[in-house]
């Protein structure tokens, strides 16, 4: 009979069998048994209780608290949109291993991320059902949003707000100046000034949420 550490062992040996994946079978290995003190003697830690991103997260904060530095802000977009974003049971059947995917697709900060988590999954549980794509997505379109200062993306109906965290006068200019968005983008100023986005019947909000990121984005180089 096997222990559930030696079962989980196992099992990422059983994943990970290419060539050159010793690191991710050490990567597993260390989330399993956790990473113990750093700076003293223990062999075990707390690593598993809040995940291998957050234990590196929170260390490189402790690390600079040390040294008397102040740990960088991190930029956040939070995302309410109607849209079906989640990872069925029927996908994947272990309430364990759901929390630990929805952490990691969290986590996802560039297209690569997700193209690594998307083969991953296929690979382990197979073809993604549309509300797992879709979770990806949205993760994608936070971290996008997020690095240009983007702060919050909502749906009311019909209507995409997109509250802007750093406002700039030329590139708001800019975006609502592209043919797609006339008539159908508005910019409201004041305490948290917005952009709002009237959806037409039938449009897909995460589409057109992602594509408005990207156009903003692209106003941050454009010749203004």
């Amino acid at each position: 009979m096997l222990t559930e550490i030696a079962a989980k062992r196992l099992s990422a040996i059983r994943e990970n069998a290419e060539f050159g994946s010793g690191f991710k079978i050490a990567m597993r290995d260390l989330e399993i048994r956790g990473a113990g003190n750093v700076l003293g003697p223990e062999q075990s830690g707390f690593l598993m209780s809040v995940g291998y991103d957050m234990y590196l997260k929170l260390l490189e904060e402790a690390v600079l608290e040390e040294r008397g530095e102040t740990p960088p802000a991190q930029a956040e977009c939070a995302a309410d949109l109607s849209v079906a974003a989640s990872i069925p049971d029927r996908y994947v059947p272990s309430p364990e291993q759901r929390m630990d995917l929805y952490r990691r697709i969290a986590a996802i900060r560039s297209e690569e991320d997700a193209d690594d988590l998307t083969d991953e999954l296929i690979d382990r549980y197979g073809d993604l059902p549309r509300t797992v794509n879709n979770l990806i997505a949205v993760a994608l379109l936070r971290s996008d949003a997020a690095r240009n200062g983007i702060s919050e993306i909502g749906q009311k109906g019909n209507s995409l707000q997109f509250y802007l965290a750093r406002f700039d006068l030329q590139r708001v200019s800019a975006l609502c100046g592209l043919d797609k968005y006339r008539s159908r983008l508005l910019f409201s100023a004041g305490e948290r000034p917005y952009l709002s986005l009237r959806l037409r019947k039938g449009e897909d909000a995460l589409r057109w949420s992602r594509g408005l990121v990207e156009d903003y984005a692209a106003t941050a180089g454009a010749d203004m």
